[in-house]
């Protein structure tokens, strides 16, 4: 897919307050590892996580997804009656039904005629719904579209560390199918997707490839979802040295696919944004893609693993952090379970950012730059 009329106007974002560091993860665990003699230190040391972030407890995702949105909104500055399309897309979301598009559409205070729905995808919803989006502007059936997405990594780790200290039947081996649950963190995204004529100035999106390799649809599941709110107890069970592999697999075939598709060469990516896993993830990856790490910005050791939201608050805060420069061209690379593969090829010049990045780095004393490649 290319793209000529595409451009990403704007990005949005909001953080919670409340840190969670993997020293305390470990500390409420201490039932779990006097047990196994599993000794500390050893989730930030397989993870290269520090610490992620949680919503106050009963916080509606649609909340968090307007005020991402308000924030996407004010930046471009692109009027409200242009919003042709709002798609909601991350994993976590109010209800079964209505969509939480529905709520978002009501207090963002969009028109009428504007389609609202939401998109479930893993960790490659906001893609995906960028990716639809995209295809309605350049064929001339929107003129702009709003995508936002929340997510809630509160429960899921109540619901893992309860599990995992009250089933003494757990082993070593066992336990490492709740490894990634443990690395889920919060936080909320929106991106702005124009016409050229209504944002001329800002980042064209150039060229998208995507990839279902469903066979491994089974490495990573939800085996228990109650309800929302505070009743919500989702518990995840992950395979995830088999996830990793078999997901860098199926990004190698999509990367290929995505530089015929750009009409670009390994050496013509000036830098690239991946979704926010974990640091071993990282280094195979971009191992595996022959991509210069130097090149590459990350969050994961202050946000965690925050699912659909993972790639674009990354690239609001690189933009943030000066790490993208103008004219440079930019490869967005999710790959979420299932599992699903999508590439997104822009060439920076400005692309608004706002959001509450008064937070960033607040607490721990650790800020993005000095966990990125911008050293």
């Amino acid at each position: 897919m290319q793209f000529q009329r595409v451009r990403l106007a704007s990005i949005g974002y909001t953080l919670p307050q409340e840190v969670f560091s993997s020293d305390q993860i470990e500390g409420q665990l201490s039932p779990l590892y006097d047990r196994l003699g599993l000794p500390t230190g050893r989730l930030e040391l397989m993870t290269g996580i520090l610490e992620r972030r949680q919503w106050p407890r009963g916080t509606m995702p649609s909340d968090r997804s307007a005020e991402s949105g308000q924030h996407a909104l004010q930046a471009a500055g692109i009027p409200l009656e242009q919003i042709g399309l709002l798609v909601h897309g991350s994993v976590c979301r109010d209800y079964l039904e209505p969509a939480t598009a529905c709520r978002v559409h009501h207090l963002l205070g969009l028109a009428a005629d504007c389609l609202v729905y939401d998109v479930s995808n893993a960790c490659l919803g906001l893609l995906n719904g960028m990716l639809q989006a995209a295809a309605m502007i350049e064929s001339g059936q929107v003129r702009a579209a709003l995508v936002v997405g929340t997510e809630e990594s509160r429960y899921l780790l109540e619901t893992t560390i309860k599990t995992l200290n009250s089933d003494t039947s757990l082993t070593r081996q066992d336990i490492k199918l709740a490894l990634a649950s443990l690395t889920i963190g919060s936080a909320s995204a929106a991106i702005l997707l124009a016409d050229e004529e209504l944002a001329p100035h800002a980042s064209p999106l150039l060229a998208a490839t995507a990839t279902a390799n469903t066979q491994h649809h089974e490495l990573c599941q939800s085996i228990q979802d109650v309800a929302v709110g505070e009743q919500m107890q989702p518990l995840m069970q992950t395979d995830s040295e088999a996830l990793m592999r078999e997901g860098i697999a199926t990004g190698k075939t999509t990367f290929q696919r995505f530089l015929a598709q750009a009409g670009w060469s390994v050496d013509q990516i000036d830098r690239t944004i991946c979704h926010q896993v974990s640091g071993t993830h990282r280094a195979s990856l971009l191992e595996a893609l022959q991509l210069d790490p130097l090149n590459d910005f990350v969050t994961f050791p202050w946000l965690g693993n925050t699912g659909s939201v993972a790639l674009p608050i990354t690239l609001a805060v690189a933009a943030e952090q000066k790490f993208l420069q103008p004219d440079q061209q930019l490869a967005l690379m999710g790959i979420g379970s299932g599992i699903n593969c999508l590439m997104l090829g822009a060439r920076w010049t400005r692309t608004e950012v706002a959001g509450n990045s008064e937070w960033i780095g607040s607490q721990s004393g650790t800020p993005p730059a000095t966990v990125s490649g911008a050293r």
